[in-house]
């Protein structure tokens, strides 16, 4: 396990904003020459605190302004039926986050489609996949807030 200090948590900051940053910028917001700022960043790739680098796109400007909420109970349990659904999941594209929840909702699947015929033939495709017992969705609004930056 990695020790972070606060060099690293303010680096690790900066990239979450943007991962593009070039290290000089970097290494100036952070008070390091652009060496040893390259050095933290391939330490932290190497010990996995860094997962992987990614482009946000904007959902609208690619044409999937609609996110949905999918709930999902299941009278299913069993390790076979949970390796299906997740296989299915995990191969649909438009699906962005899966979740085994406590409480009354078995899972929560968040996605992005088109529109509402999209998310129709979204949902086909999955209970054709998989046998689903009581399905509903939730389709966002308005979006307030979303981000995938920790709070450091």
């Amino acid at each position: 396990m990695m020790t972070i200090d606060e060099t690293d948590r303010r680096i690790l900051t900066h990239l979450q904003q943007d991962a593009g940053m070039p290290l000089d910028a970097l290494g100036e917001a952070v008070h390091l020459s652009r060496n040893a700022c390259w050095r933290r960043i391939k330490a932290l790739e190497k010990s996995g605190v860094i997962a992987r680098r990614v482009t946000v796109l904007d959902p609208e400007k690619v044409g999937l302004g609609l996110m949905v909420f999918i709930m999902i109970r299941t009278n299913a349990h069993a390790p076979d039926w949970l390796e299906t659904f997740r296989k299915a999941t995990r191969a649909m594209p438009e699906i962005l986050g899966v979740y085994r929840m406590t409480g009354d909702l078995d899972y929560l699947i968040r996605a992005r489609v088109a529109d509402m015929a999209d998310y129709d033939r979204l949902y086909q495709a999955l209970i054709k996949r998989v046998p689903l017992s009581d399905v509903s969705a939730s389709f966002v609004m308005e979006q307030i807030k979303d981000t995938s930056q920790l709070p450091l």
